[in-house]
């Protein structure tokens, strides 16, 4: 991407997607399971590309004050994708007789299509380009030495640990802690919590217009822990609508995060973005320590992971004009 720029990091993107979702062809005749975690991590390649180019391209298209709000409404289709992938995936695995192939060959080919869509459009190159102020302090102190970043890294790590964690662990908390079945607690994942996902990021989005990002994101981290708390000491249906609530609450944290992090990183824009998509492994560990903790105690005490990520978080958006004027957590 800092040599080629963000429009050939969407486009590699795009085509290993692509790629990897057509492989499942093959993969489904061939059967096999290591075929198969290829492909996927040829698909996560291209997600990687993908995200990496078109975050920070999203924040730079226009007035940077504007920024956190625009990765937000862009990344409010996200919410519709949760919805609906799981729907179709199901309806191809269940009713379609167990075929994995097609779904994957249809998302291939569409891909594709946008990926040369993607080529044929004209569209603006941004380079960065700080001021020279911005520039000598940039070259000055390193982007490991710019607090907003390096704090903004960790809070993004924590919080795709504290998502991660909550989706991977709703349907049990579900069965274990509010009495739910499976089932209907799935659906309520899928339209409530997903549903309630999206809502928040179109409503931050439209929200931010009036309140700075960082205020919002201040709001929304101690909602997310105040669910959390509620989710850990009142176990049952209560907590169960608590967790429910936390999706409205973290919605907005991902794009917010990450426009709020580049905010002062100057001509590192590029190599930040890559470090901040990076960050996203944060989503491997919390599921391992909030199963240890539940085995060991209960499932609703394994949720006070998510918890201490969103209070992390909560600090940095506080705390967030204040780094920025000193430059120190």
């Amino acid at each position: 991407i800092r040599r080629f720029g963000y429009r050939a990091g969407v486009l590699t993107g795009l085509v290993l997607y692509g790629i990897g979702a057509l492989l499942f062809i093959p993969g489904g005749r061939i059967g096999s399971f290591e075929f198969f975690l290829f492909s996927l991590f040829v698909i996560g390649c291209g997600l990687t590309c993908l995200e990496t180019a078109a975050n920070p391209y999203v924040t730079v298209l226009g007035e940077p004050e504007g920024s956190e709000r625009r990765l937000n409404l862009a990344q409010s289709f996200n919410g519709l994708g949760w919805i609906c992938g799981p729907l179709v995936g199901g309806f191809f695995l269940f009713a379609g007789g167990g075929d994995v192939s097609t779904p994957y060959a249809i998302i291939g080919c569409i891909v594709l299509a946008v990926a040369l869509i993607f080529f044929r459009v004209k569209l603006p190159e941004i380079e960065d380009s700080p001021t020279s102020h911005e520039k000598t302090e940039t070259d000055k102190k390193g982007l490991w030495k710019e607090a907003t970043f390096t704090f903004g890294l960790i809070s993004l790590f924590l919080y795709v640990a504290a998502q991660t964690g909550i989706n991977s662990f709703f349907i049990n908390y579900a069965t274990e802690a509010a009495g739910v079945s499976a089932h209907e607690a799935s659906v309520w994942l899928s339209f409530g919590g997903m549903g309630l996902f999206m809502a928040g990021r179109m409503g931050g989005s439209w929200i931010m217009r009036a309140i700075r990002a960082e205020k919002v994101l201040t709001g929304c981290a101690l909602g997310a822990a105040a669910s959390m708390t509620a989710v850990i000491l009142l176990p049952g249906k209560v907590g169960w609508y608590c967790l429910l609530l936390c999706f409205l609450c973290e919605s907005v944290m991902f794009p917010t995060i990450f426009a709020l992090a580049l905010r002062k990183v100057g001509g590192h824009k590029k190599r930040a973005s890559s470090f901040l998509i990076m960050s996203i492994v944060g989503g491997a560990v919390a599921p391992i320590l909030m199963g240890y903790i539940a085995d060991s105690s209960s499932m609703a005490t394994g949720f006070i992971i998510p918890l201490s990520c969103f209070v992390v978080i909560a600090i940095y958006a506080a705390r967030y004009g204040n780094i920025q004027k000193t430059n120190k957590i």
